[in-house]
């Protein structure tokens, strides 16, 4: 069962967004409020796994060798060899852009001390380091996960900004969504729900509506 306000903040944000030529993203902004982020501990980052895929706007970039490389091509995602992650490494520019360019990393676990050495300064910094996977373990599954994850991030601002939907998913479903995102952050936070100020919802292009 969905929170009432927030599905009229749904259908708010969907009415006062003129339609596109393109599929619009649809982000929440959660400010924060009582949160001493100077201590480390209280900082956070965390993987939520949402009840209705994004899809098409969630991007898994594989580094793979043997089986686990055939297999996650078969999957459709972007795979980076072994030679081709040697070759990225030495190329600053392209090692940057690859990590600005996709959502989540998967790794052959035997592949990720070269991964850490050449690749650690630009995934680390965006919370983005490979998850590893034993060799031999299958990796569609993992990829099929990730298809329906978002990331979820506390630094040094108050705010937490995320994915939740696109703006083709139903009311229902986007709000499904937020709330799952929302229980997650509750969690971690010291006093729950009381530590939030405000919510915002927007599509990627119009208005951000509150959500009271």
């Amino acid at each position: 069962m969905v929170d009432k306000e927030l599905n009229t903040a749904i259908e708010n944000m969907m009415k006062q967004s003129p339609s596109r030529k393109f599929v619009e993203s649809v982000d929440i902004a959660i400010n924060l409020k009582d949160i001493n982020l100077q201590d480390p501990a209280k900082r956070f980052q965390m993987d939520v796994r949402l009840p209705h895929p994004l899809q098409k706007d969630v991007k898994v970039c594989v580094v793979a060798e043997g089986t686990q490389f055939v297999e996650a091509e078969s999957a459709g995602v972007r795979v980076v060899g072994k030679e081709e992650l040697e070759n990225i490494s030495r190329d600053p520019k392209l090692a940057k852009r690859l990590s600005k360019q996709y959502d989540f990393f998967l790794a052959s676990a035997p592949l990720m001390p070269l991964i850490g050495r050449n690749l650690g300064k630009f995934l680390g910094p965006r919370g983005k380091m490979p998850k590893p996977v034993p060799p031999n373990a299958p990796i569609g599954p993992l990829i099929e996960n990730y298809q329906s994850t978002v990331q979820v991030r506390l630094r040094q601002s108050p705010v937490i900004h995320a994915r939740i939907g696109t703006a083709d998913m139903s009311s229902d479903a986007i709000a499904e969504n937020v709330l799952s995102v929302l229980r997650n952050i509750e969690s971690k936070l010291e006093k729950g729900e009381n530590n939030i100020k405000s919510i915002y919802i927007k599509t990627t292009m119009g208005p951000a509506i509150k959500v009271k």
